[in-house]
């Protein structure tokens, strides 16, 4: 009880705070309005986003593992 507690005081008043706090330092520190910062923000996750989509799979550790083991057995 207490920890939800302690977890919902965190999710609902301090983390948007911070997050407030913490965009607002950013636009002032790139002399950018927050509105901008907003919104670059989310094309950079955008962008972030399809690149782990598009080489994350290439990178999966499973397959990388899979590839080592075929790759150490045709050196022995």
């Amino acid at each position: 009880m207490i920890a939800l507690l302690l977890y919902r005081t965190l999710a609902d008043h301090l983390f948007p705070w911070a997050m407030t706090l913490a965009t607002r330092i950013l636009a002032r520190s790139l002399n950018m309005p927050e509105p901008l910062v907003h919104s670059t923000g989310d094309y950079v996750v955008a962008h972030v986003t399809a690149f782990e989509h598009s080489v994350g799979r290439s990178l999966c550790p499973f397959r990388l593992a899979r590839l080592l083991r075929a790759w150490w057995r045709w050196r022995s």
